[in-house]
């Protein structure tokens, strides 16, 4: 059956639901409105992991090898504290380009037939688009979802460290993770390549480092020349790059976790940050934006009942993020606890980096933690042991955390 959608913002989320509805019928009218002018997006690179690439293949070859031909990847990490290096194993994981992602989407929903209306603003108070569906994917400040805010029951939870995200001549050839102790506290990073002369670079601190480094005073030009000190070692004399925010606010950010209680209204439907918004230490805002297209597109073709397909899609991706919801809070933890960890020997720090995610960690002291977490990877009694503990007591503390907000 042909149905008429309209996208409300043209990033990842809605370029890719726009070509995977266009798949599933060429007939169906499609269009994706953006604000911004054509490649005017910010942001450096994003990543993602071979578990998405293997299910975007699946559904669009195309736009997968596309993908996989304008990224880099990497299967380790390093991670520098002071002067001590030390390196794991880890996932294959690749890196992007945001810039040249949306290019590559919006060349392929083209081809497809979508149009793509760039510069063209929607405003929510002049009423919905005439469609069947619209799709809010136009992020975390979504016009369309804060003008149904009540309905939506939307929260936003700030979170306490300052961050910001840089771009540098840098190309790190795998994911890397320094720690530098100033006089005012820890301040660290994390960099990853994206292209073949560039990497992203987020660099993040406590409030009391915030201040007590002057960063909450310094302008942009100060804030990248101290930074580019701090870090000198990893950077190797390569620059930071800022992204100049035109109406001249700090770029530096908390991030805002954002839930909401429900994921539609009447033909409106929220896709990617939008919907949520998992903490960047893990790194799966873009994974789980495609997979969100995904899931949508599937139920849409599932049920020729809009509400019907709704409902499925609202259901289906809430069970799908409850537990990367409960890794990236545990996640920002334990970067807000590291005092807590730093001072362990590299290695075992590094461990502990890598179990992050982890609700029993932030209980367990955090040697004993690393001696039965290297004992489980050798006794498979206590592997499943983890497995059974981490999730009754991630519930039992969530539990407790809705109590306290009534």
């Amino acid at each position: 059956m042909r149905v008429k959608v309209v996208c409300v913002g043209g990033g990842p989320a809605g370029l890719y639901l726009s070509i995977l509805l266009k798949l599933q019928d060429p007939s169906h009218d499609i269009t994706v409105h953006e604000r911004d002018a054509e490649g005017s997006t910010y942001g450096w690179g994003v990543t993602y992991w071979r578990g998405l690439l293997d299910r975007l293949t699946a559904h669009d070859p195309e736009s997968a090898r596309a993908i996989t031909d304008n990224s880099v990847s990497w299967s380790e990490g390093v991670a520098r504290v002071g002067n001590l290096t030390t390196r794991r194993p880890g996932d294959e994981g690749f890196g992007i380009g945001r810039h040249r992602l949306l290019e590559l989407l919006a060349a392929r929903a083209r081809s497809l037939g979508v149009r793509l209306e760039y510069g063209h603003e929607i405003d929510p108070a002049a009423g919905l688009p005439e469609a069947d569906l619209v799709v809010a994917s136009d992020g975390v400040h979504s016009a369309l979802r804060t003008h149904h805010a009540a309905h939506f029951g939307s929260e936003l939870r700030p979170g306490r460290n300052h961050y910001v995200w840089l771009g540098t001549t840098k190309v790190f050839d795998t994911f890397t993770f320094a720690f530098v102790e100033t006089d005012h506290g820890w301040i660290w990073a994390y960099g990853y390549g994206f292209g073949p002369d560039r990497s992203t670079c987020v660099v993040e601190c406590a409030p009391d480092t915030f201040t007590g480094l002057g960063l909450d005073r310094a302008d942009e030009a100060e804030s990248l020349a101290l930074l580019e000190k701090l870090f000198a070692d990893i950077l190797d004399g390569h620059a930071l790059i800022g992204r100049s925010p035109a109406d001249g606010s700090s770029p530096w950010l908390n991030f805002r976790t954002l839930t909401n209680r429900t994921w539609y209204r009447d033909n409106l439907v929220l896709l990617g940050d939008a919907a949520h918004t998992t903490h960047y230490s893990i790194g799966a805002g873009t994974t789980l934006a495609l997979e969100d297209s995904l899931a949508l597109a599937g139920a849409l073709r599932e049920h020729t009942d809009l509400p019907r397909a709704l409902a499925r899609y609202e259901r289906e991706r809430k069970q799908a993020l409850l537990p990367l919801q409960s890794a990236a809070r545990y996640s920002a933890q334990w970067y807000e606890d590291l005092p807590r960890y730093i001072h362990l020997p590299p290695e075992h720090m590094f461990a502990l980096l890598g179990q992050r995610h982890s609700p029993l960690l932030p209980y367990v002291p955090p040697q004993l933690y690393y001696r039965l977490d290297k004992a489980a990877g050798q006794l498979e009694a206590l592997r499943r042991f983890k497995r059974w503990l981490g999730p009754k007591v991630a519930r039992t503390v969530h539990a407790r955390t809705l109590t306290s907000r009534k």
